[in-house]
């Protein structure tokens, strides 16, 4: 069961982190955190070469630690898929987020449901491992039937749990991307 929750809980960083840029229209960090930029021939995340900031609502400011990096840095938001313009400012680079039309927020929940759909796919891998360990235990006579049926249960309790949980992600999401 240990493992279970462990799996499970992994699931749950991994959607978190897959939907945190997700732009909402509210400059955060985490918009460009992880976006991998080319530096002297390694994919390095952005986050181990700039400081970032949201100076307000509708900006990120990245600050290089080496001037070097600024070319590159802007290399890598432009050329990814977040469809922001950066301003090289002398030793920043600004990131201004325009505000989200309909269509783009729209788009921002169907992509938001793909994701959540993806965690829950690994969710019934994990309980469907979990179920298989169980059945497998009681075959090779480790546990009894009743414990068999315990187990089961605990099983289903937990992921009810975690897609309770993936669920008020969602939900908290959308609530996000449609006032942001």
């Amino acid at each position: 069961m240990g493992s279970l929750k462990e799996k499970l809980n992994k699931v749950i960083e991994y959607f978190k982190g897959e939907i945190a840029v997700l732009r909402t229209g509210r400059a955060t960090p985490a918009l460009v955190d992880d976006l991998q930029v080319d530096y002297y021939g390694t994919k390095t995340p952005l986050k181990a070469l700039a400081s970032i900031s949201t100076p307000d609502p509708r900006q990120i400011l990245i600050q290089p630690w080496d001037k070097g990096a600024l070319q590159p840095i802007e290399k890598a938001i432009q050329t990814s898929q977040l469809g922001l313009n950066p301003v090289v400012d002398g030793v920043y680079i600004r990131l201004n987020l325009p505000q989200l039309t309909e269509e783009r927020r729209k788009d921002l929940i169907k992509i938001l449901g793909q994701k959540a759909e993806e965690a829950k796919i690994a969710v019934r891998k994990a309980r469907e491992e979990a179920l298989k360990e169980v059945d497998e235990s009681e075959k090779k006579k480790e546990i009894s039937e009743d414990e068999k049926f315990r187990k089961k249960q605990e099983v289903q309790k937990t992921v009810d749990e975690i897609n309770k949980k993936i669920e008020e992600i969602v939900s908290a999401k959308e609530k996000e991307i449609l006032n942001g």
